[in-house]
C-alpha cells in the first residue's frame, strides 16, 4: 500500500501525541505533551489550549467535551469554555510520572498508560477506567503504547515500546474487561533492520488490521489481524508517535510526530519533525467510540 504524506499542521511539537478525530465536530485534536498543550485546527485556522500539566490522550464525551488523560488522571474538558472537572485521579500524588498513550474502548471504558517523566524503566502502569471503577491491567512497564481495540474480535492491543512487542489481550465481549492471558501479536525484537522498529501508538482499521507508528523508524506499518506484516508507509521524519483515522470517509490517516531526541546522524529528519501528517488511504478506519458519562 502506498500513500504520499502531506503536512496537515506544521507546528513543531516537541512530543506530539494522542491524535483524536472527533466524529461530531469533524475535527482533529492532538497534544504536545511536554509543552502542556492541546492542539487542533478548523480549516486553515490553527487552535490551541494551554494546560497546567502534561496531558497526552483524549476521548470524546459529546460535541463540546473531551475526556483528557493527564499526569493527574482523567478529566472532562470543555472546548468552548476551557472549564475542566477531574473525574478519576490516577497517580495524582506522584509528580515523577505522567500519562502517555490512551484511548476509549468500544465497551464504554478508557485505557491509559503512565510512565516516568525521566524515562526510568518499569515505572509505568496500564489502567482501564469503566463504570466508575479504575483497574490496573499491567504493571512494570516503561513506555505503555499501542492502545487500540478490535470490537469484533473482542480484544485489546498494547505495547511497551522498550520491549518491541505488541500484545493482544482478550477481553470479555460484553464488558471489555480483560480475561485470559495476553498473547504476543507482533514481535519486533527479531527485526535486524537499522534503525530498530519501536512500536509507539497504534489504531485498528475497519478490516481489523493494526497500524503501528514506529518511533525512530520514519514509518507507519500495517499488520493483519493475525499479526503478519503487510506494508509500511514512509514518513519524512523519524519519530512517528501515533496514528488516528479521520476525515469525512475515515480514509485519512493522521500521524503525530516528535522533535524530542532526534538522532544527530539523521539531520534530514529535522525539517518536519513534530508536525502532523495526513495520508489518504484506500481503506477506512472506524470512528472513535463516544465515552459515556
Amino acid at each position: 500500500m502506498t500513500a504520499i504524506p502531506q503536512i496537515f499542521d506544521d507546528r513543531a511539537c516537541t512530543l506530539g501525541e494522542g491524535p483524536l478525530w472527533h466524529p461530531e465536530r469533524q475535527q482533529l485534536f492532538w497534544f504536545d505533551i511536554v509543552n502542556c498543550r492541546l492542539l487542533s485546527r478548523q480549516g486553515d485556522q490553527p487552535l490551541h489550549w494551554t494546560l497546567d500539566r502534561m496531558a497526552s490522550a483524549a476521548g470524546w464525551i459529546d460535541r463540546d467535551n473531551l475526556l483528557l488523560a493527564s499526569e493527574t488522571g482523567l478529566s472532562r474538558f470543555n472546548l468552548e469554555t476551557g472549564a475542566e472537572e477531574m473525574l478519576c485521579e490516577i497517580e495524582a500524588d506522584n509528580p515523577l510520572t505522567r500519562s502517555n498513550d490512551g484511548r476509549a474502548d468500544p465497551w464504554g471504558g478508557f485505557w491509559v498508560g503512565t510512565m516516568s517523566k525521566a524515562g526510568d524503566p518499569d515505572a509505568g502502569t496500564l489502567y482501564r477506567w469503566a463504570g466508575g471503577a479504575v483497574r490496573v491491567i499491567e504493571t512494570g512497564m516503561s513506555t505503555p503504547n499501542a492502545i487500540c481495540f478490535d470490537h469484533g474480535r473482542a480484544c485489546a492491543y498494547f505495547a511497551d515500546t522498550r520491549t518491541r512487542i505488541i500484545w493482544r489481550q482478550p477481553v470479555d465481549p460484553a464488558t471489555g474487561w480483560p480475561e485470559g492471558e495476553k498473547q504476543i501479536f507482533v514481535d519486533l525484537r527479531a527485526t535486524s533492520s537499522s534503525p530498530e522498529h519501536k512500536p509507539d501508538g497504534a489504531v485498528v482499521d475497519a478490516t481489523g488490521c493494526l497500524w503501528s507508528a514506529q518511533w525512530g523508524s520514519a514509518r507507519v506499518a500495517r499488520y493483519s489481524p493475525e499479526g503478519q506484516f503487510l506494508s509500511a508507509i514512509a514518513l519524512p521524519t523519524g519519530h512517528s508517535s501515533c496514528p488516528a483515522f479521520g476525515g469525512a470517509d475515515l480514509k485519512t490517516l493522521f500521524v503525530t510526530t516528535a522533535r524530542q531526541k532526534l538522532p544527530a546522524e539523521r539531520p534530514e529528519w529535522q525539517a518536519t519533525a513534530g508536525q502532523v501528517f495526513a495520508l489518504t488511504l484506500p481503506v477506512a478506519g472506524r470512528a472513535e467510540p463516544r465515552f459515556p458519562l
